[in-house]
């Protein structure tokens, strides 16, 4: 083994590339080599591979790189997952055994990587880990309980409409007496969503998730409804507009020829893909009356805006699909003030000044 460690941007740089060029084989071969110059798997898995799999993400919203060349770089970025934590393990130290803990996604979230990522580190420290892997459905994550009565429930959110499917599996797991330790972007940078929802506990990363796990999480007692946490859901607003989410989308795709006419000129793919917008907007705004969130709803639509302005789409035909989606609201209060605080936040985007490097762009 060679005494000097290779620099982590290095390793990022060369995986990167491995990935952008679908070679398998070389991007295995940089994970190994990192081995070969002092890193371990854990500092692998989290300073390289992690990192890596965040551009693969950065660069499609960027649309520099398409859905199927995402998929297919996260493809191997799994199997160098699998082959760096299953390769040849001489001279690697047995960390001590501790408890047994449940790693999961949230019903509905398909983005397994950082569940995978947590569940490796936690292997490698010593935890004996059931990883359930993407889209646990609650009832089938309870009975996982029920069989094991694990020490805690890891569970992983990248999306934030898959929230209220979160807080179910929350609710549940701790009346039977098992804690949940939540993690992922859905939960907010701060985790503040995960206090929302009544998590037991919340960490940032994989690491941040092994030090509250040998800290140790007290079984819960107490047997909560969401109506105890999110007082608010009284009002059923919630409720009505993901009832109503299809009658929705319909109205605000017919009502966008007369606010934004160029979409009378789409093709049909072009249709289908302003379909798909319109439903994450549905979707984020039913999540945001769920939590009583304003910023969450905003966030997205900035976050729309700019994956739509790299793809040529102006952000003018994002603020006609909320006047028209304000328009059908007007028996939702809450619902309607979102709306109205959200299409504030992009014309207040738009007519701010930009400073720095970019304003050239």
């Amino acid at each position: 083994m060679s005494g000097t460690r290779a620099p982590a941007a290095a390793l990022r740089d060369r995986l990167w590339q491995a990935v952008l060029e679908g070679s398998e084989y070389d991007a295995v071969d940089v994970v190994r080599d990192g081995l070969g110059t002092g890193w371990d798997e854990e500092g692998l898995l989290l300073d390289v591979v992690a990192a890596v799999q965040e551009k693969i993400g950065a660069e499609w919203a960027a649309n520099r790189i398409g859905v199927a060349q995402e998929h297919a770089a996260t493809a191997i970025n799994e199997r160098v997952i699998t082959a760096l934590v299953h390769g040849p393990a001489s001279g690697r130290p047995s960390p001590p055994a501790r408890g047994r803990v449940t790693v999961a996604c949230v019903a509905g979230e398909w983005h397994a990587f950082p569940a995978r990522l947590v569940a490796e580190v936690l292997r490698l420290r010593g935890w004996r880990v059931d990883y359930l892997g993407a889209q646990t459905p609650t009832p089938h994550l309870v009975a996982h309980q029920h069989q094991t009565y694990s020490d805690a429930v890891l569970l992983s959110g990248s999306i934030p409409t898959h929230l209220p499917a979160a807080h179910t599996a929350i609710t549940a797991c701790q009346a039977v007496g098992v804690p949940v330790l939540a993690g992922g972007s859905a939960f907010g940078e701060d985790g503040r969503f995960a206090r929302l929802l009544g998590a037991d506990a919340w960490a940032a990363d994989a690491r941040g998730a092994a030090a509250v796990l040998e800290a140790g999480l007290p079984r819960p007692t107490a047997v909560r409804q969401a109506v105890d946490d999110l007082p608010h859901l009284v009002d059923q607003e919630y409720t009505m507009v993901v009832q109503s989410r299809s009658r929705l989308v319909r109205e605000v795709l017919t009502g966008l020829e007369s606010r934004f006419p160029a979409t009378r000129g789409y093709s049909d793919a072009q249709r289908e893909r302003t379909a798909e917008d319109l439903v994450h907007i549905v979707d984020f705004l039913a999540t945001a009356l769920y939590l009583d969130d304003a910023e969450l709803f905003t966030g997205f639509l900035a976050w729309t805006a700019g994956v739509l302005s790299a793809r040529g789409v102006p952000e003018r035909s994002l603020v006609a699909g909320l006047d028209v989606l304000a328009e059908r609201l007007h028996d939702f209060p809450r619902g309607l003030r979102l709306v109205r605080e959200g299409r504030a936040h992009l014309e207040d985007r738009s007519v701010r000044p930009t400073v720095g490097p970019s304003a050239s762009a």
